[in-house]
Protein backbone atom coordinates (compact mmCIF):
# COMPACT_ATOMS: atom_id res chain seq x y z
CA UNK A 1 0.00 0.00 0.00
CA UNK A 2 1.24 3.40 -1.27
CA UNK A 3 1.17 6.12 1.05
CA UNK A 4 -0.35 9.59 0.27
CA UNK A 5 2.53 12.23 -0.01
CA UNK A 6 0.37 15.17 0.64
CA UNK A 7 0.15 16.20 4.04
CA UNK A 8 -3.27 16.00 6.03
CA UNK A 9 -4.85 19.54 7.20
CA UNK A 10 -4.47 18.32 10.65
CA UNK A 11 -0.92 18.49 9.36
CA UNK A 12 -0.53 21.61 8.51
CA UNK A 13 -1.82 23.25 11.49
CA UNK A 14 0.55 25.20 13.76
CA UNK A 15 0.67 26.70 16.94
CA UNK A 16 3.24 28.66 19.26
CA UNK A 17 3.95 27.05 22.31
CA UNK A 18 5.97 28.11 25.40
CA UNK A 19 8.14 25.76 27.01
CA UNK A 20 11.20 24.62 28.79
CA UNK A 21 14.27 22.02 27.14
CA UNK A 22 13.55 18.93 28.44
CA UNK A 23 16.78 17.45 26.97
CA UNK A 24 18.89 18.29 23.39
CA UNK A 25 22.22 16.23 22.48
CA UNK A 26 23.81 17.51 19.47
CA UNK A 27 25.41 14.28 18.80
CA UNK A 28 22.61 12.52 18.07
CA UNK A 29 20.51 15.48 16.69
CA UNK A 30 17.53 15.77 18.55
CA UNK A 31 16.21 16.14 22.20
CA UNK A 32 12.49 17.43 23.59
CA UNK A 33 10.53 20.35 24.75
CA UNK A 34 7.86 19.91 27.41
CA UNK A 35 5.38 22.56 26.81
CA UNK A 36 4.07 24.70 29.84
CA UNK A 37 0.45 23.72 29.18
CA UNK A 38 1.49 20.27 29.71
CA UNK A 39 0.79 17.30 26.76
CA UNK A 40 3.59 14.64 25.15
CA UNK A 41 6.71 16.05 24.42
CA UNK A 42 7.64 18.19 21.31
CA UNK A 43 10.52 16.85 19.27
CA UNK A 44 13.18 19.26 18.53
CA UNK A 45 15.45 18.59 15.32
CA UNK A 46 19.25 19.85 15.59
CA UNK A 47 18.20 21.32 11.72
CA UNK A 48 15.79 23.40 13.38
CA UNK A 49 18.11 24.72 15.81
CA UNK A 50 20.53 25.91 13.38
CA UNK A 51 17.89 27.67 11.80
CA UNK A 52 17.39 29.68 14.79
CA UNK A 53 21.15 29.79 14.52
CA UNK A 54 22.35 27.51 17.48
CA UNK A 55 24.23 24.36 17.40
CA UNK A 56 23.16 23.45 20.93
CA UNK A 57 20.69 24.18 23.59
CA UNK A 58 20.96 23.83 27.92
CA UNK A 59 18.38 21.81 30.00
CA UNK A 60 15.90 23.76 31.33
CA UNK A 61 16.33 26.75 28.80
CA UNK A 62 13.31 28.71 28.03
CA UNK A 63 11.87 28.20 24.68
CA UNK A 64 8.62 29.75 22.58
CA UNK A 65 8.43 27.23 19.46
CA UNK A 66 6.32 26.91 16.52
CA UNK A 67 4.81 23.11 16.59
CA UNK A 68 3.21 21.20 14.00
CA UNK A 69 1.37 17.95 14.72
CA UNK A 70 2.17 15.04 12.82
CA UNK A 71 0.98 11.45 13.02
CA UNK A 72 4.35 10.61 14.83
CA UNK A 73 3.44 13.51 17.31
CA UNK A 74 4.47 16.76 17.86
CA UNK A 75 7.34 18.22 16.42
CA UNK A 76 8.81 22.35 16.26
CA UNK A 77 9.03 23.99 13.14
CA UNK A 78 10.89 26.80 14.02
CA UNK A 79 12.44 28.62 17.66
CA UNK A 80 11.00 32.11 18.57
CA UNK A 81 12.29 32.87 21.18
CA UNK A 82 15.26 31.10 23.66
CA UNK A 83 15.87 31.89 27.20
CA UNK A 84 18.55 30.82 29.97
CA UNK A 85 17.34 28.17 32.59
CA UNK A 86 15.96 29.60 35.77
CA UNK A 87 17.63 29.44 38.89
CA UNK A 88 21.21 30.38 37.60
CA UNK A 89 23.40 32.20 40.06
CA UNK A 90 23.95 35.49 38.87
CA UNK A 91 27.62 35.01 38.53
CA UNK A 92 28.66 31.52 38.68
CA UNK A 93 32.86 32.70 38.16
CA UNK A 94 34.91 35.01 40.73
CA UNK A 95 35.73 36.83 37.67
CA UNK A 96 32.52 37.72 37.23
CA UNK A 97 31.39 38.33 41.02
CA UNK A 98 30.91 42.68 40.59
CA UNK A 99 29.33 42.10 37.54
CA UNK A 100 25.65 42.66 37.65
CA UNK A 101 23.44 42.25 34.95
CA UNK A 102 23.14 45.89 33.85
CA UNK A 103 26.71 46.30 33.55
CA UNK A 104 26.62 43.01 31.03
CA UNK A 105 24.25 44.74 29.09
CA UNK A 106 26.20 47.85 29.02
CA UNK A 107 28.84 46.12 27.11
CA UNK A 108 28.99 45.85 23.31
CA UNK A 109 28.36 43.19 21.44
CA UNK A 110 31.46 41.72 19.59
CA UNK A 111 30.98 39.54 16.20
CA UNK A 112 33.41 35.89 16.88
CA UNK A 113 33.64 32.56 15.95
CA UNK A 114 34.94 29.91 18.00
CA UNK A 115 38.13 28.44 18.02
CA UNK A 116 37.41 25.54 20.55
CA UNK A 117 34.96 23.94 22.92
CA UNK A 118 35.11 20.98 25.27
CA UNK A 119 32.25 20.19 26.73
CA UNK A 120 34.02 17.78 29.14
CA UNK A 121 36.85 20.10 29.89
CA UNK A 122 34.19 23.17 30.74
CA UNK A 123 35.94 25.76 28.16
CA UNK A 124 37.12 27.03 25.12
CA UNK A 125 38.03 29.97 23.53
CA UNK A 126 37.18 32.39 20.67
CA UNK A 127 38.23 34.95 18.48
CA UNK A 128 36.58 38.61 17.63
CA UNK A 129 36.83 39.38 14.13
CA UNK A 130 39.83 42.00 13.62
CA UNK A 131 41.07 42.10 17.20
CA UNK A 132 44.38 39.48 18.48
CA UNK A 133 44.39 37.26 20.82
CA UNK A 134 41.86 34.70 22.12
CA UNK A 135 38.66 35.36 24.32
CA UNK A 136 38.18 32.67 27.42
CA UNK A 137 34.64 30.57 27.53
CA UNK A 138 33.77 28.87 30.74
CA UNK A 139 30.97 26.40 30.64
CA UNK A 140 29.02 28.45 33.20
CA UNK A 141 28.74 31.36 31.24
CA UNK A 142 27.69 29.54 27.91
CA UNK A 143 25.10 27.63 30.32
CA UNK A 144 23.44 31.01 32.25
CA UNK A 145 23.99 32.17 28.10
CA UNK A 146 21.05 29.57 27.11
CA UNK A 147 23.49 27.32 25.28
CA UNK A 148 25.34 24.09 26.29
CA UNK A 149 27.97 23.54 23.78
CA UNK A 150 29.71 25.23 20.54
CA UNK A 151 31.06 24.11 17.45
CA UNK A 152 34.42 24.95 16.05
CA UNK A 153 34.30 27.46 13.40
CA UNK A 154 30.29 28.45 15.39
CA UNK A 155 29.71 32.45 14.38
CA UNK A 156 28.78 34.00 18.04
CA UNK A 157 28.30 37.05 19.49
CA UNK A 158 30.29 38.09 23.04
CA UNK A 159 30.09 40.29 25.19
CA UNK A 160 33.62 40.64 27.19
CA UNK A 161 35.15 41.63 30.12
CA UNK A 162 38.77 41.88 31.42
CA UNK A 163 39.81 39.51 33.98
CA UNK A 164 42.97 39.25 36.13
CA UNK A 165 43.62 35.92 33.48
CA UNK A 166 43.21 37.89 30.27
CA UNK A 167 39.87 38.69 28.48
CA UNK A 168 37.00 35.86 29.12
CA UNK A 169 33.41 35.90 27.56
CA UNK A 170 30.75 37.11 30.44
CA UNK A 171 27.57 36.58 28.03
CA UNK A 172 27.57 34.68 24.54
CA UNK A 173 24.72 34.56 22.27
CA UNK A 174 24.01 32.72 19.02
CA UNK A 175 24.64 34.58 15.85
CA UNK A 176 20.87 35.17 14.96
CA UNK A 177 20.39 35.85 18.52
CA UNK A 178 22.08 38.58 18.76
CA UNK A 179 20.95 40.09 15.31
CA UNK A 180 17.58 40.15 16.64
CA UNK A 181 18.77 41.99 19.76
CA UNK A 182 20.54 44.28 17.58
CA UNK A 183 17.10 44.91 15.66
CA UNK A 184 14.98 45.08 18.98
Amino acid sequence: MVKNAAMSEDDKECRDVYGRVKWFDPGKGFGFVVADEGGQDILLHANVLRNFGQSSVVEGAGVRVRVQSTQRGQQAIEILEITPPDGLEQAPLRDLAETTDSDLEALPLLPGRVKWFDKAKGFGFANVFSEPGDVFIHVEVLRRSGLSELQPGEAICLRIVQGPRGRMAAMVLAWEAAVHEARA
